[in-house]
């Protein structure tokens, strides 16, 4: 996986006009500019913002994602919660999830 290559993206997408029309206007295009596996690529492509926080994806990057999606503070955060229920523990990152079962993280 290229974590770093989707944060950098975020992080980019987050900070810069000229990225944000670019994904408005040619998203295939601009994702092509970023090492991303094909889990990742998608996962901006559709903005599930749930896939990217399991695929490790810091909240604040994605907190900032959200609302160029039109995601309200809350759906995104029950997006996070929506994500773990759906793919499982956050598998890399800051936030990944270690131990326990996915039983005991519904609750998140």
């Amino acid at each position: 996986m290229s974590l770093y290559a989707a944060q950098k993206f975020l992080y980019d997408l987050n900070r810069d006009a000229a990225v944000q029309r670019r994904y408005r206007e040619d998203k295939d295009a601009l994702l092509a500019a970023y090492d991303l596996d094909d889990e990742e690529r998608a996962a901006i492509r559709d903005g599930d913002i749930g896939k990217l926080y399991v695929l490790g994806c810091n909240g604040q990057l994605l907190m900032h994602f959200a609302p160029l999606l039109g995601i309200p503070w809350a759906d995104y955060l029950e997006a996070m919660r929506d994500g773990v229920r759906k793919y499982g523990p956050v598998r890399a990152g800051i936030y990944a999830m270690t131990t326990g079962t996915n039983e005991k993280v519904a609750g998140v």
